[in-house]
């Protein structure tokens, strides 16, 4: 999820009229760094392994309803897990105004900053496919993962951050509807298509039928893009199907959520006054919410974040704007802030929390048997072994992060 996208000493507010980038008023926006930091720590928190202590505790309800919430939906709906790669892009969006009008102030051209953003979607993409491939015999050329979708929209994002609002909004529903017709006029598989051969086991409780069925899991237009893309770059066997249903093309959906989270950031750099700000980012929350909601219960358009539908976009950019709207309030409004340190430190070096969680989470665990010993993780019994090494993993990557902040070390793209 993108990381130093914006860079610490960026987010500062300004007012301003979104259109030209004025200078920026040096005050920081810790609700940015706080939300960025809540959707970094969901992701780092994978390592506490919540779906395996609700199988050691099949008759409690409460490590099954946190285990439901740490893993994904199989197709349609969304659980809070489901809300991080959204969200993280969502804040991409929000921190480009900032970005733009630091650049501008430390007396950058357009141009210089057109080549670093073109410099930084490519970053992010290779960062992605070699986070992919760590453990692999050879490179693993997928596109699907967080920082590759935000890395191929980004440039084209920039673009986008100075343009009117009008014309953002515009390139947002031009996304959204153009995206739809793409799956719409795709043809359904006929009787003959062999779905298990595709990744989608015949007996699959998430298969759509009607007019839904043109966003089924591996019989879309995005999947047979990869298909064909996938294959034209050496890899081990050749490419049938991802087995999530995930797909490179879902960047451009993703885009529209970047729109989102940009259009928002322009509200925080504008001259409205804090309760005006706060009241604008809570009507577009419910509206959104609504939206995406009302489509796919009317069957326009399923809400599936895998393959990120329209409807996707403006569900989880609706929850986005909700979460977005509370931390503003609490932070930045009501200077409510200590709380919220601890989601700070993670927020602020956001790429070097999502390099460290899939980099070194192995290293750590087993440094702690080699110097403490195998049982180290059984203090409270093994029915607690799994979250006791995972609080305990969270915890140093949490300290290294704090080392880092403490030294004012930040990873940069």
């Amino acid at each position: 999820m993108s990381a130093s996208v914006p860079l610490p000493e960026e987010v500062s507010q300004a007012s301003g009229p979104a259109v030209g980038v004025p200078a920026p008023v040096p005050a920081r926006l810790d609700s940015i760094d706080a939300y960025r930091g809540l959707v970094m720590f969901l992701m780092m928190a994978e390592v506490l392994r919540l779906g395996r202590m609700a199988e050691l505790h099949p008759d409690n309800p409460i490590w099954k309803f946190l285990a439901m919430h740490q893993d994904h939906v199989e197709w349609v709906g969304c659980v809070l897990h489901d809300m991080i790669q959204p969200s993280f892009s969502f804040l991409v969006g929000v921190a480009l105004p900032f970005s733009l009008a630091s650049r501008t102030a430390k007396g950058q051209t357009r141009g210089m900053m057109t080549l670093h953003a073109l410099w930084r979607g490519l970053v992010l993409v290779l960062l992605g496919v070699f986070l992919r491939s760590v453990g692999r015999s050879q490179t693993n050329w997928t596109f699907e993962d967080t920082l590759s979708q935000i890395g191929l929209g980004y440039p084209l994002l920039f673009l986008l951050g100075w343009q009117s609002t009008r014309v953002k909004w515009a390139a947002l529903a031009a996304i959204l509807v153009g995206y739809w017709g793409l799956f719409a006029a795709y043809p359904l598989p006929d009787a003959s298509f062999d779905f298990p051969a595709h990744g989608v086991p015949a007996d699959w409780p998430h298969l759509l039928n009607g007019f839904a069925a043109h966003w089924n899991k591996n019989t879309n237009p995005a999947w047979a893009f990869d298909v064909w893309f996938l294959n034209l770059l050496p890899r081990e066997n050749p490419f049938r199907y991802n087995g999530g249903g995930y797909a490179t093309l879902s960047f451009i959906p993703t885009l529209a959520t970047m729109i989102l989270g940009l259009i928002a950031g322009d509200v925080l750099r504008s001259d409205r006054s804090r309760w005006s700000k706060t009241r604008w980012l809570t009507i577009a929350g419910v509206i959104t919410v609504g939206l995406g909601w009302g489509l796919g219960e009317l069957g326009v358009c399923p809400v599936v974040k895998r393959i990120w539908t329209p409807s996707w976009v403006l569900y989880s950019g609706g929850i986005s704007f909700l979460f977005l709207a509370a931390f503003y309030l609490v932070l930045d409004v009501f200077n409510l802030k200590a709380w919220a340190f601890p989601l700070r430190v993670i927020g602020m070096n956001s790429i070097a929390a999502y390099c460290l969680s899939h980099l070194i989470e192995g290293f750590i665990n087993s440094s702690f048997k080699t110097h403490l010993g195998k049982d180290v993780f059984n203090l409270f019994g093994a029915g607690w072994q799994p979250f006791v090494q995972g609080v305990a993993v969270l915890s140093v990557l949490w300290l290294i992060l704090f080392w880092m902040y403490r030294r004012r070390l930040f990873l940069r793209v």
